[in-house]
């Protein structure tokens, strides 16, 4: 142990133990488990609202960013393919449609994976911010993509850019869910969780908003010369940047988790600190007292290894919770992103849009997508922000996956007879698969993984099964484009929807292998509790 004054609350608000010596074993472990418990117990306050907004502003970012492209490359197609010849006329190419979207997930997966182990090396501190930083100076970059003199063009420039932007947006992933976690009770932590994903759904509605408004502002313009349009993606895409730049301050200035001060620093009375002056707000330490604990921090550790992480996840029992994490948001996410990346797709396929003029078929092209989100996705969000205490993680997750199988069956198998009935009908099942979508797997893939590994390896866990999430998005974009023209234009989309429901079964089966989370310290699914 280290001797330094310390301070600390042991009994009722006024109670105080002043001690100056060095820490027995036994001390260090009646101190890390008063911390911990000040953090699970704690009621919820201020800096937990904090925790969520400022976490939540990014994903609300990273949304907006990796969905406005679904409504950007139909615009573009109106500019850079206006009068193509031997082309479909105001369309961007299938392939170079498939790689600016596919753009983005190809970067998440080597940002959650990256972001998800320095965050478990360095710290969450210490990274968090970075990826901010990176999307605001990509986002910028992409809306001003342009050809290039050495001969690349406006998509190749904007599949650069997008792609490190995906790096940035795939970092968040990991680090945002393992600060919010660790900070959170464990009575309120699946809300906490989810209300930070949940923010990806006002980002998905935000982003047609903003092209529907842009559009709105534009259309005296559009209507004389639909080449105005340049202006109308770039506007879209740039906003992008507006939350990103308010939240980066906050992202600075956040406190290292507790957790990862006690059991990857090795510092519990820092811990200590750290939990009254954050989530208690007040301090029960003297400045020297603060300062010594600060000076602990320069003392070697032992960081987490890559030997360390084999060791552990050789052990059946640990690799199972791995696997179930990973497989499970791989299926997922060759649904969720082979839809909602493709919907502007899907509305044309089925008759929403007609070839109008460029303003208005784009303009209903943003409606339908507006429809769609805010009567299935951000519902679906919401509702399990303020049922999944009570439910539970893997009982929702089983919900989601049933009837994703059921409805995606429904739309796959039956599709030109609804279609033929009602476009209505079909609108509503296909808002209902989104719907269960996010009050469903898509949530709580994310928040298991938050939730289940030791604080060594947590955020490594969060990033590898993440990473796999988004290797599901780039199979379902290369598929999805791949395959949906064969037999003639959108003739195969039935087929790609019997193919989602297919995926739905196989998370269905893997969600055997997550732990219900519910109720539990970090410390007790982890198995950490003396350690």
């Amino acid at each position: 142990g280290v001797e330094e004054a310390v301070e600390y609350r042991v009994g009722s608000q006024d109670s105080t133990e002043k001690y100056n010596r060095q820490l027995t074993d036994n001390d260090v472990v009646a101190l890390r488990h008063q911390a911990l418990a000040e953090i699970d117990n704690a009621k919820f306050g201020r800096f937990h609202i904090k925790a969520c907004m400022v976490a939540g502003i990014g994903f609300f970012t990273d949304s907006y960013d990796i969905f406005a492209i679904n409504l950007c490359s139909l615009i573009m197609g109106y500019v850079y393919y206006a009068d193509a010849e031997g082309k479909a006329k105001n369309t961007t190419p299938t392939n170079i449609d498939m790689w600016i979207k596919g753009a983005t997930q190809l970067g998440c997966i080597i940002g959650q994976f990256t972001f998800g182990y320095l965050a478990d090396r360095l710290g969450r501190k210490r990274i968090y911010g970075v990826e901010l930083i990176i999307i605001i100076v990509c986002t910028i970059g992409a809306s001003f993509s342009a050809s290039t003199m050495r001969g690349l063009s406006v998509y190749w420039v904007l599949f650069i850019w997008r792609f490190v932007l995906g790096i940035g947006i795939g970092g968040d992933y990991p680090v945002s869910a393992i600060i919010t976690s660790e900070f959170a009770t464990t009575k309120n932590r699946g809300a906490m969780i989810a209300a930070v994903f949940a923010m990806q759904g006002f980002g998905i509605v935000a982003a047609a908003i903003v092209a529907l408004i842009v559009l709105a502002c534009f259309k005296g313009a559009i209507e004389g010369d639909q080449l105005k349009l340049d202006y109308v993606w770039r506007i879209i895409m740039g906003l992008g940047t507006v939350p990103a730049l308010i939240a980066l301050y906050f992202r600075l200035t956040i406190p290292e988790t507790p957790r990862y001060t006690i059991d990857i620093e090795q510092n519990v009375k820092r811990a200590a600190i750290d939990v009254q002056t954050t989530i208690n707000g007040r301090r029960d330490l003297d400045d020297d007292a603060y300062a010594a604990q600060a000076a602990h921090n320069d003392k070697r550790v032992k960081k987490p290894s890559w030997t360390e992480f084999y060791n552990h996840f050789k052990k059946w029992k640990h690799f199972r919770v791995l696997m179930g994490t990973a497989v499970t948001w791989f299926a997922l996410d060759v649904a969720f992103y082979g839809v909602n990346l493709n919907s502007s797709i899907i509305l044309q396929a089925i008759g929403f849009v007609s070839s109008e003029s460029p303003y208005k078929a784009i303009l209903k092209n943003t409606s339908g997508n507006i429809i769609l989100n805010l009567l299935g996705t951000l519902p679906g969000y919401w509702v399990t922000v303020f049922t999944i205490d009570r439910l539970g993680r893997k009982t929702i997750q089983y919900i989601g996956f049933v009837m994703l199988v059921i409805l995606f069956c429904i739309l796959g198998f039956a599709y030109h007879q609804i279609l033929d009935k009602s476009v209505a009908g079909f609108i509503v099942l296909f808002t209902l698969a989104n719907f269960f979508q996010n009050f469903g797997p898509n949530t709580t893939t994310f928040i298991i993984p938050s939730e289940a590994f030791p604080t060594r390896f947590r955020s490594t866990c969060h990033g590898i099964s993440a990473a796999s999430g988004k290797i599901g998005a780039v199979i379902a974009q290369l598929g999805f484009f791949q395959l949906k023209d064969r037999g003639g234009k959108n003739k195969f989309i039935p087929q790609l929807i019997q193919i989602f429901a297919l995926f739905m079964l196989i998370g269905l089966i893997f969600t055997w292998f997550v732990p219900e989370t519910k109720g539990k310290s970090l410390e007790q699914l982890s198995e950490e509790m003396d350690d």
